[in-house]
């Protein structure tokens, strides 16, 4: 038995799936991404006691460096005080114009029309466009250091979940910090992060009702217009 299927429904839905595979921009991330998680302390290895009241084997803070986090493992809290604002403007113009004229015998048999003989051109352009952009980002995300370095600076990441009745969010960080930049309480702005990677998303009805369908992508993709 055979099924006869219409080559232009069939040539249609090969673009999709192409179209679908070729551009990155039709597929959107629905999980968290993976290198986030946070770093366990290294653990020393044990060393003989020499019976003297100090024991190297428990933790301790030296008197000039406190309870601020300095190795790996230690806990970070990092303020998201992100407010960016830009705002850009362009405008051109472009004119020219040029003619040409000849002044024919008026006697004689090479007596010709001068209106014939005039040539004149013009053109003109004007453009302009306006382009701005406002970001806010506030709280509070808990990190960890994950390497530290000679120079006197970490490589902190963590990341924090909301499971909420709606979808999931994550708020997701790296960077790198200066420990003489981290306060008594172990905390720094983000303004302070280096190399800084925040990434804060999620999914569920409401993130999938405020993005256009695959569909709508698809065809604002293809669009000459």
């Amino acid at each position: 038995m055979m099924i006869m299927r219409h080559p232009v429904a069939m040539g249609c839905a090969l673009a999709l799936v192409l179209a679908g595979a070729a551009l990155p921009g039709l597929v959107h991330a629905t999980q968290p991404k993976k290198g986030f998680e946070p770093t366990l302390p290294v653990a020393a290895p044990p060393q003989p006691s020499n019976g003297a009241i100090f024991n190297v084997n428990v933790g301790y803070a030296a008197l000039i460096e406190g309870p601020r986090a300095h190795t790996v493992g230690d806990l970070l809290t990092i303020q998201l005080v992100e407010n960016l604002s830009t705002t850009k403007q362009a405008t051109g113009k472009i004119a020219k114009s040029g003619s040409y004229s000849v002044t024919p015998p008026t006697a004689g048999p090479l007596v010709i029309n001068p209106a014939a003989l005039n040539a004149s051109g013009a053109s003109a352009f004007s453009g302009e466009g306006d382009a701005s952009q406002t970001s806010q980002l506030g709280g509070e995300v808990s990190v960890t250091i994950a390497e530290v370095r000679r120079n006197g600076t970490v490589f902190v990441k963590g990341e924090k979940r909301l499971l909420l009745s709606q979808g999931d969010e994550w708020v997701q960080i790296s960077g790198i910090v200066r420990l003489a930049d981290i306060d008594q309480n172990n905390t720094i702005q983000s303004g302070q992060l280096a190399d800084a990677r925040i990434v804060y998303t999620g999914n569920g009805s409401i993130g999938r009702a405020s993005r256009p369908g695959w569909l709508s992508r698809f065809f604002s993709v293809i669009n000459p217009f």
